[in-house]
């Protein structure tokens, strides 16, 4: 049975998918976007992988080095156990400036007696669309496309390098190392230097860890959420992605397959904004460099999303040839949402730069340019607020005056008057106000359905939806307010199933959906316990926190009747969301500048 049972690697530049087995079953080189070179993940057969073969006598175990993103994999057995310690480097080698190579350390670690295994190495170029050739080298096996040997990669290693690429039994009796690379390697690697690689990484992860807020309660799973949204950021650019991978279904079986290796101005400023709550400033500052980057112009227009690099066009295409996760087809890179309209996206990235406002005051120079951008979100949301749109939900055939994206176009403009406030500019703090308060009236007027006693999913609608529990989280309604208890009532009434919340239960373009998206169940969570359902939230919580897999990584959505991960994996949404939530239930605990390891 296929399963999200994985552990993920990264450095901010890109990440790896490794198996409950130590199988390496996802890795795109050099970048998080690019195209894959083990791609087992949706293709058992052709995929390709970097995995260790035992035999039957072996138990595997695998945990992350607490604190840290560094995952081990035990083998233990009898006559011998080892383990392997996967890791991309990065540490700082300035005050503003981070080693982290596009490469992967697989560090085996002798733990005693003579153990005996293989090791798979069957890259493929180009999501399979590329056979890969090798050429064994003194120093390193070059790995190369079959179409173009200008693409390649190497591999260095301190075990026999024929034995390795002809899979031949393996009898440790040391330490020794494997180390994918990118980049030909311009300084010997030996274990001497896979030490040091691995200490300074360990390091830089634990000292960013006890930067972060700690809580006497739901520590870990916090911990892990955050190194999860921190491993998920593009330092290059300050883009922060959606997941990592592609194409993992909503629903096995179905079409909803989507590419999720991109910047969604929605996920990334409620990642931004999680960061900044948990005490990570700097990457609101690399985040507003980027969006700076890609509004070139006063005049250019927002989109939706943005590659992590800042491209605009994220044509979509279908690979035929992959079978897809647990076969279940098609398997898509780029994403057609690009282009959609979302009214809702400007509310998220104006409540981020308010709150960058606060924290970062800028030179004059660094205020004035942000200015201009706050002046042109608010003039897209005078333009669109009143326009139907695709909806936070991204619908790719249907229009509608969502409530949901009214009220974060409100949230917009909302957060513009704080910001002109905060800058003494009171001709637009009392304009914008004036509009923000046109569009609270036309939802309250037009979203709230008085015969269901309910905000709707849309003006005129009768279908619930998730996203109004947010409602009150960004401000628009008081937790108090009976409209907002009433609504979530209703909501859980109407979507909660199975233990597991839906994000809507009507017809889209694929018909009715069937999986729990897993962000809706801690805004439940959360809602419950501000209208002051406490013991409910707090039973809610347990229940989904135990669905995560076994180090504690969530996907996009859960499947109502397994429970089993489903969707794109890990997802930004579904961590910060855990973070958000569980800090409810939490008292913070201050803690001394050393985390023991």
């Amino acid at each position: 049975m296929d399963t999200l049972d994985y552990g993920v690697i990264g450095n901010c530049k890109t990440a790896a998918l490794i198996s409950r087995e130590g199988s390496m079953d996802w890795l795109c080189l050099p970048n998080f976007d690019s195209p894959s070179v083990f791609t087992k993940l949706l293709d058992k057969e052709k995929g390709g992988s970097l995995s260790f073969i035992v035999s039957d006598k072996y138990q595997v175990s695998q945990k992350y080095i607490p604190f840290t993103n560094i995952l081990c994999t035990q083998f233990l057995s009898d006559e011998g156990s080892f383990e392997v310690l996967d890791f991309m480097p990065r540490y700082r080698t300035t005050e503003n400036d981070h080693y982290m190579p596009a490469e992967i350390y697989r560090y085996i670690r002798l733990m005693k007696g003579s153990p005996v295994f293989r090791i798979h190495y069957e890259p493929v170029m180009n999501y399979t669309q590329e056979a890969a050739l090798f050429k064994e080298l003194p120093h390193f096996i070059k790995t190369y496309s079959s179409v173009n040997e200008q693409d390649n990669f190497y591999l260095y290693s301190s075990l026999d390098y024929s034995s390795l690429l002809k899979g031949k039994e393996i009898r440790l009796e040391k330490d020794e190392y494997l180390l994918l690379s990118y980049n030909q390697k311009l300084i010997p690697i030996d274990m001497e230097r896979v030490y040091l690689e691995f200490e300074r990484t360990k390091i830089y992860w634990l000292n960013w860890c006890n930067r972060s807020r700690r809580f006497k309660q739901y520590d870990d799973a916090i911990s892990r959420s955050l190194l999860i949204l921190k491993l998920m950021s593009f330092q290059e650019s300050g883009a922060v992605l959606a997941a990592l991978t592609t194409s993992i279904p909503e629903t096995i079986g179905e079409m909803r397959n989507w590419d999720y290796r991109f910047c969604w101005l929605r996920d990334a400023s409620m990642s931004i904004d999680t960061l900044i709550n948990m005490g990570h400033q700097s990457a609101a500052k690399r985040f507003m460099g980027f969006i700076k980057g890609i509004l070139k112009t006063k005049t250019e227009t927002f989109q939706i999303m943005y590659g992590i690099h800042g491209e605009k066009n994220l044509e979509e295409k279908i690979l035929p040839d992959l079978s897809g996760f647990a076969n279940s087809k098609p398997v898509r890179v780029g994403n057609a949402a690009y282009f959609q309209k979302q009214n809702d996206s400007l509310g998220y990235l104006m409540d981020v730069m308010y709150r960058y406002y606060i924290h970062f005051p800028g030179t004059l120079d660094e205020l004035e340019e942000m200015w201009e951008m706050v002046k042109s979100m608010v003039r897209t949301v005078y333009q669109d607020w009143s326009a139907p749109d695709q909806s936070i939900w991204e619908f790719r055939n249907k229009v509608d005056h969502f409530v949901f994206s009214k009220v974060m176009s409100w949230v917009a403009l909302d957060r513009a008057v704080k910001i002109a406030r905060c800058l003494h500019k009171s001709w637009q703090e009392k304009e914008w106000r004036k509009e923000a308060d046109r569009i609270k009236k036309d939802v309250l007027t037009h979203g709230w359905n008085e015969q269901l006693q309910s905000f709707t999913q849309a003006y005129g609608s009768e279908d619930m939806d998730s996203s109004l529990l947010l409602m009150e989280y960004y401000g628009f309604i008081e937790p108090k307010d009976e409209l907002f208890i009433k609504t979530v009532w209703k909501v859980k009434e109407e979507l909660y199933h199975n233990g597991l919340m839906f994000r809507y239960r009507n017809h889209d373009d694929f018909g009715l959906p069937s999986s729990s998206f897993t962000i809706c169940n801690f805004w439940m969570i959360r809602a419950m316990f501000v209208i002051g359902e406490e013991q409910e939230a707090l039973r809610m919580l347990h229940e989904v926190l135990t669905y995560s897999n076994h180090l504690g990584l969530f996907s996009e959505d859960l499947d109502f009747q397994t429970k089993s991960q489903l969707g794109n994996f890990p997802q930004a949404y579904s961590h910060l969301a855990l973070i958000n939530t569980a800090i409810l239930f939490s008292e913070e605990r201050k803690v001394s500048q050393f985390i023991r390891p």
